[in-house]
This record gives structure tokens, C-alpha cells and sequence, in this order.
């Protein structure tokens, strides 16, 4: 399973971003490999949609799971009509977050 979690800096060990569509990075973790990579969002800038073209960024590349602060109306339905799960109120780092999630999670793939 591959987790994308919004991050304020291109680290594993950076803070969540607490805003969906105006992240700066976000990280991609395979929770079975633990292995990770780091994804520039070209929409932090933009004047509107950020969230929904972010959510069509990340369902490209096979996420399934978004660890984030929190997530807008059209972010949230682009999301979960790609059949991307969003998880809300994250903070800490993104290892944290994810181990976090995992750990709760642990019948997902790890």
C-alpha cells in the first residue's frame, strides 16, 4: 500500500503540512517496503483547484492513503472518487505520522 503524507519540507523527518492542496511536498511510503520518495506539488501556488490536482497527482502514482491536517470539500470528493482513503487531523512528523497509521492500521499491508 502507498501513503501519501502532506509534508512542510522534502523529509521524512519534516512536519505534516496541515493544508492538503497547498502542501509542499508530499511524501510516498510503501508500507510494505518501507521505502519512500518525495513528490513536488506543482499546484501549491495555484489561484484554484490545488486540492483536486493534487489528489489526481497522487492517484497516479498509486496512492491509496492520504495522512494530512486537513483536506477541502473538492480535495476530499476528488480524493475519494479515485478511491484514495483521506486521513484528517495528522501532525507530527511524516515517520511519525505514518508509523502512527500503520500501527493502527496493521492489517492494511504492513
Amino acid at each position: 500500500m502507498k501513503i501519501a503524507v502532506s509534508a512542510t519540507g522534502g523529509s521524512i523527518n519534516a512536519k505534516v503540512e496541515e493544508r492538503f492542496g497547498r502542501a509542499p511536498y508530499y511524501v510516498i511510503i510503501d508500507s510494505e517496503t518501507m521505502h519512500f520518495g518525495l513528490v513536488s506539488n506543482p499546484s501549491v501556488t495555484s489561484a484554484h483547484g490545488a486540492g483536486p490536482q493534487t489528489a489526481s497527482l497522487l492517484a497516479e502514482r498509486d496512492v491509496q492513503v492520504v495522512l494530512t491536517g486537513r483536506v477541502g470539500p473538492n480535495a476530499r470528493q476528488a480524493l475519494e472518487g479515485l478511491g484514495v482513503k483521506v486521513v484528517e487531523n495528522v501532525s507530527g512528523t511524516v515517520k511519525e505520522a505514518a508509523t502512527r497509521y500503520l500501527a493502527t492500521n496493521s492489517n492494511q499491508g504492513v
